[in-house]
């Protein structure tokens, strides 16, 4: 069974920077599968960030992110992570780590998804 587990959120004031984790378990290797960062804030629904797929130049932003949040994959640890600078107030949201398994072109959409992390916070003071 696939799981997911985020880690590096917290508290960061406007501004600053972030670096979330996310420790895939459950098969021999993700490399050759997509890995997304979705986000949900208070009151709204959960959205698309970033996401990663196998091969050069195979990775995908939300255009609120762009320049600002870079997505990386360790396929020797089964980690992908969320670098996410010049942070601001309206980044605050639960961050989730997902991955759709079997499929190596990015996806932006939450039903291309088989598999979800718990969650991380990521709160943002102005």
């Amino acid at each position: 069974q696939v799981q997911l587990v985020e880690s590096g959120g917290g508290l960061v004031q406007a501004g600053g920077s972030l670096r979330l984790s996310c420790a895939a378990s459950g098969r021999a290797t993700f490399s050759r599968d997509t890995m997304g960062w979705f986000r949900q804030a208070p009151a709204k629904e959960r959205e698309f960030v970033a996401a990663i797929g196998w091969g050069p130049g195979r990775t995908d932003y939300a255009d609120s992110v762009k320049g600002r949040f870079t997505i990386s994959k360790d396929n020797d640890k089964n980690t992908v992570y969320l670098q996410m600078s010049t942070l601001k107030p309206e980044d605050t949201a639960v961050y989730y780590c997902a991955a759709d398994i079997g499929h190596w072109s990015p996806a932006t959409t939450e039903d291309n998804y088989q598999y979800w992390g718990q969650g991380t916070q990521v709160t943002v003071s102005s």
